[in-house]
């Protein structure tokens, strides 16, 4: 089966994030190579897997606009990457700018299907938005997201200003724990669980000690990382994402897990007035890896967040901190979900540790949630996390199709038929597909609805 294709690599200098249009890469340094020891640049693996972007149209940045950036693309902010400009079935059209303010709606989570995109089973509609990709080129399921935009307070549908992404953690596997479906990269525990896309690769059992991954996930405990995209075959310089521990102004140095982060050669941006300091999420790039060090050459605030009253706001994450609905954090945000419409689940099975988006308006820095969505409690299994709209645009058999680019198999037992049936689907057909799993790159059906 094809594998997830890397491309070439990009080059960023200085204090600029270190981006690239695929695998990353970096200047007059050892990067990372694919299997975890230092080489030379561009080294994509060949077993990789061709994928179009689930969006529709991509144009290049007039220099690069980056996650952290609030204005235009092409923000000093960020080195190289790739702007969208958005549209359902190709109607978008590209802006420069698009009038993003902090005060604006914002959703943080990760791609959960298209038609126009999905995050956080928010269908947003993307025609005019600019998406603003740091490492990869296209946007892919599982994949972390921050969208600029109004959503409605069912969190069902919403229209998106801005589409930000970047890769959360990349770096050599220094242990991996395959029973209990975890491994370890620069100090950071990485947990999978049964929403996890396996971009090229079947399972945890593919992820060797020593090799390079790249991960998408959502920061939870300090030092912790709920994946929600990983690929085992990677190249690139560090990336590092997590909860600011032990600042030390004075050094210029903090910790990331049992990392310990020198960033007095980088600048910290895209806080949108925030106060850098201890429990702030960021985003660490570095040119090579030091003994449990790491010296930055950029440290973005992740997806940094809306902060004024009245801001609506949409999460998803793992609970943490919980002392009940009314005091929980996602995200590192304080929520209050006593009031919250809960669905997915009882309310009465969240705790620390269960996934869920929560969705409302911000007060005095809380989340004042009026829609509270269980996704996942450990050991309990999910709801189907992944869904695709459009046409059928390549049809090879009901076990290898594709829509927006993304393979697709219905052939396993159980599948739903709506509207039609197996014998129906075909090129051009235009579907829906829901599904739980995605493996080795591909979408395991469970329900197909033809339109």
């Amino acid at each position: 089966m094809m594998k997830t294709c890397l491309r070439d690599i990009c080059l960023a200098l200085v204090v600029a994030v270190v981006g690239s249009c695929g695998g990353g890469g970096g200047g007059g340094v050892m990067p990372i190579g694919a299997g975890g020891s230092a080489g030379a640049l561009g080294a994509a693996p060949g077993n990789a897997q061709t994928q179009q972007s689930l969006l529709d149209r991509t144009v290049s940045p007039a220099g690069g606009g980056g996650p952290g950036d609030s204005g235009a693309a092409g923000s000093a902010s960020s080195g190289g990457g790739t702007s969208v400009a958005g549209g359902d079935d190709g109607s978008g059209v590209g802006s420069g700018g698009t009038g993003v303010s902090t005060a604006d709606a914002t959703g943080i989570g990760s791609v959960d299907g298209a038609g126009s995109i999905l995050v956080n089973g928010v269908h947003y509609n993307t025609d005019g938005a600019v998406v603003a990709l740091d490492d990869v080129p296209g946007l892919q399921l599982g994949m972390t997201a921050k969208v600029t935009g109004p959503f409605d307070n069912d969190l069902t549908t919403g229209s998106a200003k801005r589409v930000e992404s970047s890769i959360d953690l990349r770096g050599p596997a220094a242990s991996v724990n395959a029973p209990q479906g975890s491994f370890t990269i620069l100090g950071t525990t990485v947990t999978t669980d049964a929403a996890t896309v396996w971009a090229d690769a079947d399972g945890i059992a593919d992820v060797a000690t020593g090799a390079t991954l790249q991960v998408w996930g959502l920061p939870f405990t300090p030092g912790s990382l709920r994946a929600t995209r990983v690929e085992v075959h990677a190249s690139g310089t560090p990336i590092l994402s997590g909860v600011v521990q032990n600042l030390d102004t004075a050094m210029l140095r903090f910790n990331i897990g049992s990392y310990v982060i020198d960033y007095s050669q980088a600048a910290v941006t895209g806080g949108n007035g925030g106060t850098f300091a201890n429990g702030v999420l960021v985003r660490v790039r570095a040119n090579a890896i030091g003994a449990n060090l790491l010296v930055a050459s950029a440290v973005q605030w992740w997806y940094p967040r809306p902060m004024a009253n009245g801001a609506q706001l949409q999460l998803a994450g793992v609970v943490t901190d919980f002392e009940g609905l009314n005091s929980l954090r996602v995200l590192d945000m304080p929520v209050d979900a006593s009031a919250a419409k809960a669905s997915g689940g009882p309310a009465n099975s969240v705790g620390n540790g269960v996934r869920v988006i929560v969705g409302g308006v911000l007060s005095n820095g809380v989340l004042q949630a009026n829609t509270l969505k269980v996704r996942l409690v450990p050991g309990t299994g999910g709801q189907p996390s992944f869904s695709l709209t459009g046409q059928i645009s390549t049809f090879n058999s009901i076990a290898d199709f594709r829509i927006k680019g993304q393979p697709i198999t219905a052939s396993g037992p159980g599948v739903t038929f709506v509207n039609g049936s197996a014998a129906n689907l075909a090129a051009q057909v235009r579907v829906t597909v829901e599904g739980s799993r995605v493996v080795d790159g591909v979408l395991i059906a469970d329900r197909v609805t033809f339109q």
